[in-house]
């Protein structure tokens, strides 16, 4: 477990910063891109956290917090020339558990027939934005795959979350008896 003794560091002052491994790049660099928006994400579930969900989602969505900061810590650590990435990861078990609450959550809705608006009651609201960032995460982390290594099971992990938030809205709403907007094509 890491221990943090100092926030502010000043050494980035100039726009630069250090990965886990303590290669320095541009804070703009594609890598600080990615796992800067798998933050931006995890703060974002942090607001659904503190919001008022049904069921399991509290739990689930702490679970995912935990894996964020695991596919965090895979990005800020490139494997160095000739040596395999160390440290925690985004491995298939963290996938295959996605897929299952997917598939749970999403026996008890019933059928979608039209595509879907993000909105309903707050909580839910609150799970289309993080799908939102959650698909940009995914973008910036496919971009960042394009230049450098990164896993496979990353951007399955993030492609596979970003369909469990839309599911969890969707079961927000429907719990509460909300009714879900939905687009309309004709107007």
């Amino acid at each position: 477990m890491p221990r943090i003794t100092r926030v502010t560091t000043k050494t980035g002052d100039q726009g630069d910063t250090a990965l886990a491994t303590g290669r320095r790049v541009r804070k703009d660099h594609p890598r600080i891109e990615a796992y800067g928006t798998v933050d931006e994400l995890s703060s974002h579930l942090g607001v659904v956290l503190a919001a008022d969900l049904e069921g399991e989602l509290a739990e689930i969505l702490a679970r995912v917090q935990n894996d964020l900061f695991h596919l965090g810590a895979e990005l800020a650590t490139p494997a160095e020339t000739g040596e395999e990435r160390r440290g925690p990861g985004i491995e298939a078990r963290h996938v295959e558990a996605l897929e299952g609450w997917q598939d749970k959550l999403n026996g008890e809705l019933p059928p979608l027939d039209n595509f879907v608006l993000p909105g309903g009651g707050p909580a839910a609201a609150h799970l289309h934005v993080a799908r939102t960032v959650c698909r940009r995460a995914e973008r910036r982390v496919v971009a960042l795959a394009a230049l450098e290594p990164v896993s496979g099971e990353a951007v399955r992990y993030l492609n596979r979350l970003s369909d469990l938030l839309f599911t969890m809205a969707r079961w927000q709403n429907h719990v509460r008896g909300i009714e879900q907007p939905v687009w309309d094509s004709r107007s």
